[in-house]
């Protein structure tokens, strides 16, 4: 490789599009690849019946993620989207008919909670917990984000830092806990606690089996923020694509890569239907399992399979045009389970859809009114399952799974007529985004963040197998979310043009 040498980016989902543009940015040859006809993988668009639906992911936090990506080809984020910044940034509904709004400021949110939950030290225990949350924020700063990562080895050079001040970092980033236990020993109330547990629903995993340095997206989201591009997300893929094709970047949206073309164990270029490409390298956007078993193949695909990754969980999208918006709806909004242990049980343990699952609710037309015709309301409706297991069969098993989040949002999120005013209709099932999107058993957020010790490390962004491979996306490190699949595209990209550039250093 050299700098300047020509990288294939392989799925133009977030995370790919932040790669090719950091890429192109640092001067090298970018082709952009993605089977589907559009840029932007799950971020895409449903336009029905006047209304306008974000498809995937739909709440935007640590803006400074993608304020990097622009700064990398020296360009100002506000030329390119209009972010608005949310308060309250969740309403939440729970299952005995009470309600609280999450506030992005720590004293005003803990006051509320002593409100709503008068005598349980539940406003105190509230801010201990978000002075949990910002310490591994900052450790997982330090060691964790944006650099490439696949184990704890990468993060800290044991003889390198063997000193009492990193010796309290690893410490504290309270290995063998998870985020439920991490909760529950500061917020007493069960809905509270539960309101909590779902920062970890951002990576797709059960509180219960997640590590606690999770617990750190509470921070990153207190004091960074809940934002909405105008537009909807959609807008955040359309602005990357633009500025990809400014730095020079070849889009080809419709051309699948079937497979890489690999000698000596080094990446030679891409395979698609119109033959095999050379290119230096390849950064793959495409689920990080899928990647090394459909395009590596072969025995490093078979012994990577081996290593038994767990999916996250998949779920059902409902996308729902209303006649008439529910004013008591915030922008976005958690109607929550009678039974937290229950559901996740069902989802993570049992690989069964959950009796009374949490839904989450995107109502975004008070924000944007072009989302909806005027007085209607664009509604996306999110309930997480299993991921796809062999007896699933969600062409017979939705119908009946529908009816299920229905009476749910009619019957706590206060929503008694909400099938008298749906006038469009959409839904994406397990099957569907495993097919749409090339992850794995239909898992929209990757792999599962489970286990209390090593549970927060993925597939790392350069391959240990593959010179020239570097993996993006929910899948690898840091993991799902919409700043994290971003971060992933830049430490890809990142990693690559520090290869790169070592090579032409090494042979000058």
């Amino acid at each position: 490789m050299r700098a300047g040498s020509s990288v294939a980016v392989v799925g133009a989902g977030l995370g790919g599009l932040a790669a090719a543009c950091v890429s192109a940015a640092r001067g090298h040859a970018v082709t952009l690849y993605d089977k589907n006809d559009w840029l932007g993988g799950k971020a895409a668009v449903l336009h029905e019946g006047g209304f306008r639906f974000d498809m995937g992911p739909t709440i935007l936090t640590v803006p400074k993620v993608l304020e990097r990506i622009f700064q990398e080809a020296g360009r100002d984020i506000r030329d390119y989207l209009d972010l608005r910044r949310l308060d309250p940034q969740w309403r939440c509904f729970f299952d005995d008919n009470t309600r609280i709004d999450l506030m992005a400021d720590v004293p005003t949110m803990a006051a509320s909670m002593d409100r709503f939950a008068p005598g349980t030290g539940a406003g105190e225990g509230y801010k201990k917990f978000i002075e949990i949350s910002e310490h591994l924020h900052g450790v997982s700063d330090k060691f964790f984000f944006w650099k490439a990562v696949e184990d704890l080895f990468d993060t800290i050079d044991i003889r390198a830092n063997l000193n009492p001040g990193t010796l309290r970092d690893v410490l504290s980033l309270r290995m063998g806990s998870s985020v439920a236990g991490t909760i529950r020993s500061k917020v007493k109330d069960a809905r509270l606690a539960q309101m909590l547990d779902h920062f970890v629903q951002y990576v797709g995993s059960s509180p219960y089996g997640a590590p606690a340095v999770l617990c750190a997206i509470a921070h990153m989201q207190t004091a960074e923020g809940v934002w909405y591009p105008m537009g909807g997300t959609r807008a955040v893929a359309e602005a990357l694509a633009k500025l990809a094709g400014e730095l020079g970047a070849t889009l080809r949206p419709g051309n699948e890569v079937t497979g890489l073309a690999i000698e000596n164990g080094a990446v030679k270029g891409v395979r698609t239907a119109a033959g095999t490409t050379p290119f230096d390298a390849v950064i793959s956007n495409m689920d990080s399992v899928r990647t090394y078993r459909e395009l590596v193949g072969g025995e490093v695909g078979r012994a990577y399979e081996k290593k038994n990754f767990e999916p996250a969980c998949s779920g059902v999208v409902l996308y729902l045009g209303l006649n008439k918006r529910y004013d008591h709806l915030s922008h976005h909004d958690f109607v929550f389970s009678r039974d937290p242990e229950e559901e996740f049980d069902y989802i993570y343990r049992k690989g069964e859809p959950a009796p009374d699952p949490t839904a989450y609710l995107a109502a975004p037309s008070s924000t944007d009114a072009s989302v909806a015709p005027e007085g209607g309301e664009a509604l996306y409706v999110l309930v997480h399952t299993p991921y796809l297991r062999p007896h699933h069969d969600w062409r017979t098993m939705f119908p009946a799974y529908r009816q299920v989040i229905l009476d749910k949002l009619k019957r706590t999120a206060g929503m008694p007529d909400l099938e008298e005013r749906i006038v469009v209709e959409r839904h994406l099932t397990p099957q569907d985004i495993h097919e749409r999107y090339k992850v794995l058993n239909g898992a929209i957020y990757g792999l599962a963040s489970h286990g209390k010790f090593m549970g927060a490390f993925k597939p790392g962004n350069r391959s240990r197998k593959v010179r020239g491979l570097y993996l993006a996306g929910g899948a690898a490190h840091p993991g799902p979310g919409m700043p994290m699949v971003m971060m992933s595209g830049w430490i890809a990209a990142d990693a690559h043009d520090t290869d790169a550039r070592g090579e032409v250093r090494a042979s000058a």
